[in-house]
């Protein structure tokens, strides 16, 4: 087995991991890591990266299984289970029908570098300016979150389509933009990435399912470990960090990364 490969399997993880929960664009992330590290071909690449996606949707499954195991359990019952389902089904439309819709096209035309950075870029800015000009949410748990409410945030989450956006940083700073306090907005975000994370990797999986092959087996499963275990740590310490803190440091990352980006990396 190649040192140097599984040591760049294990850099591709820890950046999923580490990127896929707070905004500033796993996907962008992984373009540019895996440029840079020249990691496999390009189709056996998005096939690596569909899998480490999977592990760091686990974390989450794992953070949150006492919530996700009681609302399986009380889904004919509890009002506020059937709730956060409706909710999370409704706020995963817009991005699944779009994303259907237009999944060759944003494969084709939007993931490179000069995209990624610009995206990176501009989400920054808005990042500053909801901080400082959206007035706090109201809606303190994920519970009291209207229909209508999940709907816009689902909306806010299509933008993640565009590779540079960051899932989590559009259905964060979507979720506070529509009345979500900062910790309600992201543990709404977490609960749905479960849907649009597996329905995505999923139809990935499925046409790229010629790809697959047990000889990358050992190299996708550290990957995927790495992947799970750094994404937990994030997890965690996010929960924290958004109890005390305004998301502007990830916004100056983003806007400093993108710059750099476009500097060096798009072509």
């Amino acid at each position: 087995m190649d040192i140097y490969l599984m040591l760049k399997a294990v850099i591709m993880g820890l950046v999923e991991g580490a990127t896929e929960f707070i905004p500033v664009s796993s996907t962008g992330h992984l373009i540019i890591a895996g440029e840079w590290l020249n990691f496999l071909d390009k189709d056996k690449r998005d096939v690596f990266e569909i899998m480490i996606q999977l592990g760091a949707v686990l974390a989450v499954c794992v953070e949150f299984r006492q919530r996700l195991v009681q609302t399986v359990q009380r889904i004919q019952t509890d009002p506020n289970a059937q709730h956060l389902v409706r909710n999370l089904f409704i706020a995963f439309l817009p991005a699944a029908i779009l994303g259907l819709a237009f999944h060759h096209q944003i494969k084709e035309f939007l993931f490179s570098s000069f995209t990624v950075g610009i995206a990176l870029i501009v989400g920054g800015i808005l990042i500053l300016l909801i901080e400082k000009f959206v007035p706090p949410g109201k809606v303190q748990d994920i519970d009291h979150i209207s229909l209508k409410q999940a709907l816009q945030i689902g909306f806010a989450q299509s933008l993640a389509l565009i590779p540079g956006v960051s899932r989590s940083g559009a259905t964060i700073l979507g979720g506070m933009c529509f009345g979500l306090s900062r910790q309600t907005a992201t543990e709404f975000s977490f609960f749905l990435a479960l849907p649009i994370m597996f329905a995505a990797t999923g139809y990935d999986l499925l046409k790229a399912r010629d790809l697959l092959s047990l000889d990358d087996a050992f190299i996708f499963l550290i990957g995927f470990v790495t992947a799970f275990l750094s994404a937990l740590v994030v997890i965690r310490a996010l929960i924290k960090f958004v109890s005390q803190h305004s998301f502007a440091v990830f916004a100056w990352y983003r806007i400093v990364f993108g710059i750099l980006i476009l500097l060096f990396f798009a072509h």
